[in-house]
């Protein structure tokens, strides 16, 4: 009777252990067909845009590294440093000012860093207005409206804001648009009367443009003459592609040599550029993005305040 007491008191301990160990066992290794590489883009860029172009880059990491990926876009930016904390994420594209908050507070580490058109490796925010309502210059936005593009932008709202606060310039109104294209499309709609995202050279080939106003250039063939740059932010490095920090040495290398191979194909140049507007990568390190940290101390901005 004791024995069958004991054994009654202990079943569900055992039936516990079992089920989580089946479960474990269901779910493999990381990089299994089970348990695939989550690979996270930054949504600054429309979602079905990176899911529809991302498949090319998938099946070369796959076949490349023999690893399993499946691909996700988050909310938001801070949404995506979030996916690190509860390790929904393991590899992903962030963008500069995100990363620092992703490794400040997870330890997310930068391996990769985009090359752009011009071959540039670094970037800056640019200001851009309606042509035609006397906005010529950033001073020329004092109680005019305006329009960023996420909270922890680094380009479309970030250093932007930053210049603005230390020229002394108060819009009338400031509103978060969520996308660099959505910015544009609200100043070509009348909507605001300026805007900040990103910028770019354009194309050394061609001279289209390449800043985010080409991401409306099909739906508003004449935005270039109707949305025009009045001004810069300084530079900074380009956006990173991070890991978690926790993933196997090995693992990080296969996957960084696999992109590294993938964009050095024309048939990876052309994807990645499909998805993020990217010409190329290099390979960088935390370090590299230290201008930014102290560009941000000397404008008393703290990572911790913009993730509140």
């Amino acid at each position: 009777m004791k024995i069958f007491k004991v054994i009654l008191y202990i079943l569900p301990v055992l039936v516990f252990i079992t089920l989580t160990s089946l479960s474990e066992l269901k779910e493999g290794e990381l990089g299994t067909r089970s348990n695939p590489i989550r690979l996270y883009f930054t949504p600054s860029v429309d979602a079905d845009r990176i899911t529809t172009n991302a498949k090319e880059l998938v099946d070369f990491l796959e076949k490349e590294t023999g690893y399993y990926f499946t691909t996700a876009v988050p909310t938001s930016f801070v949404a995506l440093v979030e996916a690190f904390g509860t390790k929904k994420a393991d590899i992903a594209g962030m963008n500069t000012f995100s990363y620092l908050m992703a490794n400040e507070k997870y330890g997310v580490q930068a391996r990769l860093r985009i090359v752009r058109e011009g071959n540039e490796t670094t970037y800056k925010g640019q200001f851009l207005a309606r042509a035609g309502i006397g906005i010529d210059s950033v001073s020329d936005l004092q109680g005019r409206s305006i329009a960023y593009v996420d909270p922890s932008s680094t380009s479309g709202y970030i250093l932007p804001k930053a210049l603005l606060m230390k020229k002394g310039i108060k819009p009338s109104q400031e509103v978060f648009a969520m996308k660099h294209d959505n910015v544009v499309t609200m100043i070509y709609q009348k909507q605001v009367d300026a805007g900040a995202t990103y910028s770019a050279p354009p194309h050394s080939k061609t001279g289209q443009i390449m800043d985010a106003r080409m991401r409306v250039l099909k739906q508003f063939p004449d935005i270039e003459q109707k949305v025009k740059i009045i001004g810069y932010t300084e530079d900074i490095p380009n956006d990173p592609f991070v890991f978690r920090k926790d993933l196997p040495e090995e693992m990080k290398d296969k996957v960084v040599n696999a992109f590294l191979k993938f964009v050095s194909t024309p048939e990876g140049e052309m994807a990645l550029f499909e998805i993020y507007d990217v010409m190329g990568l290099i390979e960088t390190k935390d370090s590299d993005y230290d201008i930014l940290r102290n560009m941000l101390k000397e404008q008393g901005i703290s990572l911790s305040g913009v993730l509140k």
